[in-house]
């Protein structure tokens, strides 16, 4: 589609005519020669001689040339553009940070794959994982795996197959065999802070209590509340397990709680992939779309079209002209 960028300019148009008739002649003074072909001479020029005066005259094509030249320039001022389709660039709305504990309790093998094979509660919630992540498209996520000390695993990204494939290689104790779950909390606020998303969410998995945190989970959840940040926390095992893999329930709702997050219990697989089906729900994806309409600049097209059309009436003024043949009459 054509467009113009100042299609004000168009009202200049007749300002060359308004000039014209407006302001006075333009006047030169030059020797003059008194001649008795006088009159002869000013009708082979095409002037019209006045008392003292001589008024040139253009002709049709000069004046037609003037005209052209003065339009070209008026639609070169005007910047004409032509608009492209638009393109809509998809940003992402959320970003989304998953906590997984890589304690040794996660190496507990009371969890059953689709095929009904056991595995251990690592693989369980890698395979529930990954599922959520594919329908997450449009979120940034990014990874904290947490055991003795908390540590980014995946930086904050839209690559989902990226996330997706160093998720596949985590592994137990590689964080160490304890639960630093308040710190971990502590470190996804230091990555939110720098998060320019309108919408802020953690989700914490984890199977043991908190043994070994500088900061206490319940603390670090007000801080992450004052920062509009939501966190849902899954609990997976056995809550009537004791000493360090004792499943501190409280805490985890306390969390969830302080946050306007949700807190889920999940004893075996199913239960624990319908949990991510209830957070992806709530959790809808937000996109916010970006709507850009390239446009393709065409003012030096009338410029060149000025250019080229002004240097050939110019050039055609230096054309050798046919003299004229004086007919003259005999008389007897």
């Amino acid at each position: 589609m054509l467009s113009f960028a100042y299609p004000w300019v168009a009202l200049l148009l007749p300002a060359p005519l308004a000039v014209y008739l407006l302001a006075p002649p333009w006047t030169q003074n030059r020797p003059g020669l008194r001649v008795p072909f006088f009159g002869k001479l000013a009708a082979l020029t095409g002037a019209s001689p006045l008392p003292g005066v001589s008024v040139g005259r253009r002709g049709l094509w000069r004046t037609t040339a003037l005209i052209l030249c003065w339009c070209l320039a008026l639609l070169a001022v005007m910047r004409p553009q032509w608009i492209e389709p638009p393109i809509h660039h998809d940003k992402p709305a959320r970003d989304l940070l998953l906590l997984v504990d890589l304690s040794g309790s996660m190496d507990t093998t009371d969890f059953t794959d689709a095929t009904g094979a056991k595995i251990n509660r690592l693989s369980a919630v890698k395979q529930v994982l990954d599922d959520f992540l594919a329908r997450r498209q449009g979120d940034r996520v990014g990874i904290v795996v947490f055991g003795n000390a908390p540590f980014t695993l995946v930086p904050f990204s839209t690559d989902l197959d990226l996330v997706r494939r160093l998720l596949r290689e985590m592994e137990v104790g590689m964080a160490g065999p304890r639960t630093v779950f308040g710190d971990a909390i502590g470190l996804g606020i230091n990555l939110f802070a720098k998060s320019a998303a309108p919408a802020k969410t953690m989700i914490a998995l984890t199977d043991g209590n908190d043994t070994a945190s500088s900061v206490p989970p319940a603390e670090a959840a007000r801080v992450a509340a004052d920062r509009g940040i939501v966190i849902h926390t899954v609990a997976i095992g056995d809550p009537t397990a004791a000493g360090e893999e004792k499943l501190d329930q409280a805490a985890l709702q306390d969390v969830s709680r302080t946050t306007g997050g949700g807190y889920y219990l999940a004893l075996n697989r199913d239960e624990l992939a319908d949990i991510y089906a209830r957070i992806d729900a709530v959790e809808a994806r937000k996109v916010e779309t970006v709507v850009f309409q390239p446009k393709v600049e065409l003012f030096w097209l009338p410029l060149a079209a000025l250019t080229v059309f002004s240097m050939l009436v110019q050039g055609l003024r230096f054309l050798p002209r046919p003299r004229r043949q004086a007919v003259a009459g005999a008389s007897s």
